[in-house]
Parts: structure tokens; C-alpha cells; sequence
């Protein structure tokens, strides 16, 4: 667990490491909460921890000793809101927190996992902003609109206003699938192009939310093959644990471009990509049909 330097109180560093480890955790819980989501209320201490009332009461008590300005209760609500001026009291690693809540956690406790010197995953070039992160899934946990400022190969910077549904990895980087108010669809935006983004308030259209998005919602399955041209199939079969030389998958439509991209699966006709170093192909060619950004998969076009 690490926490920034700069803490708000200039007697930050000394009030925190005045806490037990169990009870950093918790606030630590609040500050990922608060950061990522928008709000949070003592109930979900209670429920993510197995505390008591009391207990989460002096832990809000706590929080707002290290960050008074970060939170307000509304009544209504029964809950904490994160304020304009908020400032992280935890410093959360936005690699760990898209792999974490990809993952179905969220505990608020993010701090870098350390390298095993046996080990070795590949160099990661591409690593999303913290802040840039937290008001898209903020956006999404409340299912509001973001104004935000997004740079483009084709087209380089322009004001957009989108309503993102989801956060995907696609095997090379992450991006968000939302609705384009701009362009009337729903479209992928990579992560790491957005210059800032800010929460719009206001309820989404209907037709804006993710039920909606035909793409998303489409499942389809793709068969992969070792590719006729290998010489030693048991080879490829062996990689992907094929069954009877056959590997499906079922995945959304919106995605499956990616995955065909990132396996190197040639989807050509007669299996002709061989030079981009294919060892798959994919068997059930119609399935393409059902996907639209089909031009990202190797052999088509």
C-alpha cells in the first residue's frame, strides 16, 4: 500500500502512520471509492470489511482527519460524495486498478505488484492517466455523460462529449466503449488519447446506454485452427489446449477484432496471410459477417 508524499495535512504522514495496518486498508477503501466511483457510505465499509457501525463511523472520522476537503455527506443519500477539490490520500497504480475491477475486485488497495526476478511479463509501453481513469469509470459507476478532449490519428484533437458503458482491454492497450454524441454510434477511444475529461451532469438518453450498443451485445463464436500452412499442427493445438483441433471462443462482437488481431489469426480466404506470422486461422469465416470493425483482423480486406 503506498500513499502520496504531498499529503493535504501537513501533518499527514505522522496521523497516518499513527493507524493500524487493517485500518489503513479501510480508508485507503474510501479513497478508491471516492476517486473512482464518486461516492461512498459507511454500508459499503460494512459489507467489503464485515465491520460494525461504530467501527466504520471512526473510519470516515479518520479519513476526514487526513482529507476534510475530500468528501461531504449528503443526507439523502446517506453517503459520502467526492468534492471538486479532491486529492488522493492513497496513490492508486491505474494498471493495477483497470486489472483489478476487470477482474471483479475493487478493495481500493492499489499499489504496484512487485516483480518476480524468475518471472517476466512483456514490456508495457502504454500506461493510462490516473486521473483520466478515474472520471471515465466514475462516469460509468453513475451512468453520466464526460466532456473530455480526445486526439485522433486522423483528425488529431477535438472536444467530444461520450457516454462510456465499459473499460476493455484488447490485449495491446485499454480503451472505452462509449456512445459518440458526436458521431450518433458507439465507438472504441483509446485510453491514453484523452486529454481530460469531466463528468457532465444530467441523466443519459436511453438510447445512449449500453443495452443499446448492438455490437456489445452480440455474442459471437469464433473457431480457431492451427493454420493449414504449419507444418506441425500438434504444436499449435498444444498452445491453445485445442480439442480435436479446434479451439472456440465466444466472446462480444465488439471485441472480436481485437482478439483476431492480437492471436495473429488469419481470416482470409484460402489462408493466404502467412507472412505477418499467423500460426491460426479462423474456421468459421461467416462468423466475420456479424462483426463491424472486421478490418483490424489479419487477411481482411
Amino acid at each position: 500500500m503506498a500513499y502520496q508524499k504531498n499529503g493535504i495535512d501537513p501533518q499527514f504522514n505522522q496521523k497516518l502512520a499513527e493507524l493500524s495496518h487493517a485500518q489503513k486498508d479501510r480508508l485507503a477503501f474510501i479513497d478508491f471509492s471516492l476517486q473512482f466511483f464518486g461516492h461512498v457510505a459507511r454500508t459499503d465499509l460494512i459489507q467489503r470489511f464485515k465491520t460494525g457501525l461504530a467501527a466504520s463511523t471512526r473510519d470516515f472520522s479518520a479519513y476526514k482527519e487526513l482529507a476534510a476537503e475530500n468528501l461531504i455527506l449528503r443526507h439523502q443519500t446517506k453517503s459520502y460524495h467526492r468534492t471538486d477539490t479532491f486529492k488522493a490520500v492513497f496513490k492508486h497504480d491505474p494498471e493495477v486498478i483497470l486489472t483489478s475491477l476487470s477482474r471483479g475486485f475493487g478493495n481500493g488497495i492499489s499499489t504496484g505488484v512487485q516483480p518476480s526476478e524468475q518471472c517476466f511479463d512483456a514490456v508495457r509501453l502504454i500506461h493510462p492517466d490516473v486521473a483520466i481513469i478515474a472520471s471515465i469509470t466514475r462516469a460509468i459507476h453513475n451512468k453520466q455523460a464526460i466532456k473530455c478532449g480526445y486526439v485522433s490519428v486522423s483528425s488529431g484533437e477535438t472536444e467530444r462529449a461520450i457516454v462510456p458503458h465499459s473499460i476493455v482491454n484488447n490485449g495491446h492497450r485499454w480503451h472505452v466503449r462509449a456512445y459518440d454524441r458526436k458521431r450518433n454510434c458507439f465507438r472504441d477511444f483509446v485510453c491514453t488519447r484523452f486529454t481530460y475529461a469531466e463528468l457532465i451532469q444530467g441523466p443519459v438518453h436511453v438510447h445512449e446506454a449500453s443495452p443499446y450498443d448492438q455490437q456489445w451485445q452480440q455474442i459471437v463464436e469464433i473457431v480457431l485452427i492451427p493454420h493449414p500452412k504449419i507444418q506441425q499442427p500438434k504444436a499449435i493445438e498444444m498452445d491453445y489446449n485445442m480439442l480435436d483441433g479446434k479451439l472456440s471462443i465466444k466472446l462480444r462482437a465488439a471485441v472480436a477484432s481485437y482478439v483476431l488481431r492480437q492471436w495473429q489469426v488469419d481470416c482470409s480466404a484460402q489462408y493466404e496471410n502467412t507472412n505477418s506470422g499467423c500460426q491460426l486461422a479462423l474456421a468459421n469465416l461467416d462468423a466475420l459477417e456479424l462483426i463491424e470493425n472486421t478490418s483490424l483482423a489479419p487477411g481482411v480486406g
